[in-house]
């Protein structure tokens, strides 16, 4: 019997740690931290081993196997002496791809990627497709393998495709490419591309990737390197060959055929990166030979992702916005850009390294007050100090409400937006997301 070792004992752990179970490994489970009650409940009932709070050598390095909770670096001390022991580190994303060969659509990109993935399975869903949704959202994928579903949409991340080596979606998606994550790549930003484009690596010329042609980081990394995929681009600027385009504000699709898919006016969810997410959504179920009808009909009513451009209330005529999942500049961008009135911005967090330049335009145009919620905001204090009226910190969720309620007046918009990790006041973007939303509601 293989030895599997899983480390991490949160959603993809515990999901490889069942699908390891069912194929026969002799599993063990361990996390230098603490796992949540519930998980510690699912192992002992499927009676896996586990431990916490620390990791136990002499039941690790005996494994035939690892996978590597896609939030633990390559650089600490445990994963250089399992590479040094030669002992094979993958990732879920990896593991459970061996035990299925269901039809498989792969998302990535730095922005995007979520509502991108939740909008394809919306349309697989509509069109009558058996199909689950995985990844870096709902269930592991490992979990769903369990289930045996025909179709998969997953949503990757660069640290889960760091840990691929057979992986390989049928059809591939890259949203676009900015610097995030540059603190798990030495701060080189060709790392990080690079690991982007491990999602196409495996796939040959019977596999698509479909990419944003806008991008002029995904278009010069595709003309430098050889890829095997047939290449469908996707471009709000020019018409592309052989992929979607706009036309007159419609979105059309030419690939084998034209079809010409929806004015954009019609889509549920507003701003241009949201009609960028449904070009590249529409062009899989083209691929998959859905019908334009559905596609449309799908894209008319999906209500978009929580914790992205979320409508929270209308309170004394100001629009409450949750965009928490913004944790990088680029998604903060698309969020003021798709701002239409004087807007109270509530930023911060953890700074990856943050180079802010970009917002500069629309914080000169459209923000009327910055609150900086975060432990340390000096970097945003250097960038925008010069460039509004008030710029004031917090350091709690309620008391950052109370003050974007007693600044933004009827007509404006309060808007949470950080451009950072959470990790410095919240567990996570989904925690401050729902303090944000509970703040707003108390008032």
């Amino acid at each position: 019997m293989k030895r599997l070792v899983i480390l991490g004992g949160g959603e993809s752990g515990v999901g490889a740690a069942l699908l390891g179970k069912e194929k026969k490994y002799d599993v063990f489970l361990s996390d230098s931290g603490k796992i949540t009650q519930t998980y510690k409940d699912v192992l002992t009932h499927n009676e896996i081993e586990w431990e916490d709070e620390g990791h136990t050598g002499s039941k690790i390095f005996n494994a035939d196997l690892v996978v590597k909770s896609p939030g633990i670096p390559d650089h600490i001390p445990l994963i250089k002496s399992l590479h040094e022991a030669s002992i094979s580190i993958i990732s879920e994303i990896e593991f459970a791809s061996v035990f299925t060969t269901a039809t498989i659509i792969g998302i990535t990109g730095s922005n995007g990627k979520t509502t991108t993935t939740m909008m394809v399975h919306h349309i697989l869903d509509q069109a009558g497709f058996d199909v689950a949704i995985g990844g870096n959202i709902g269930d592991s994928f490992a979990k769903q393998v369990l289930n045996n579903t025909a179709n998969y949409v997953l949503e990757l991340s660069s640290f889960q495709l760091d840990g691929i080596d057979q992986f390989r979606p049928h059809i591939a998606i890259i949203t676009n490419i900015t610097p995030d994550h540059l603190d798990r790549y030495d701060y080189n930003f060709e790392a990080y591309v690079a690991s982007k484009f491990r999602i196409a690596m495996n796939q040959t010329s019977e596999d698509y990737l479909i990419y944003n042609a806008d991008d002029e980081v995904i278009v010069s990394y595709i003309k430098t390197h050889p890829i095997q995929s047939t290449l469908v681009p996707f471009s709000l600027t020019k018409t592309v060959a052989n992929g979607a385009f706009l036309e007159q504000n419609n979105i059309i699709i030419e690939f084998n055929t034209r079809d010409i898919i929806m004015p954009t006016t019609n889509l549920a969810l507003e701003g241009k990166h949201n009609v960028k997410n449904a070009m590249a959504a529409s062009t899989v179920a083209h691929l998959l030979k859905i019908r334009k009808a559905t596609i449309r009909e799908s894209l008319e009513g999906f209500q978009g992702a929580e914790h992205r451009l979320e409508q929270v209330l209308t309170i004394n005529k100001v629009q409450y916005v949750n965009d928490s999942k913004a944790t990088n500049v680029n998604a903060t961008y698309y969020a003021l850009e798709s701002m239409s009135s004087p807007t109270v911005w509530i930023v911060g967090g953890v700074d990856k390294g943050n180079d802010y330049t970009a917002l500069f335009p629309f914080v000169n145009e459209k923000v009327k007050a910055i609150i900086c919620l975060g432990k340390d905001n000096e970097a945003l204090f250097d960038a925008f100090g010069n460039m509004v009226d008030m710029i004031i910190e917090t350091q709690y969720m309620s008391e950052a409400v109370k003050m974007a309620y007693k600044i933004a007046t009827a007509g404006e918009a309060v808007l949470l937006s950080p451009a950072c990790a959470s990790f410095d006041l919240f567990e996570n973007y989904e925690d401050r997301g729902q303090q944000f939303k509970a703040a707003v509601r108390q008032l």
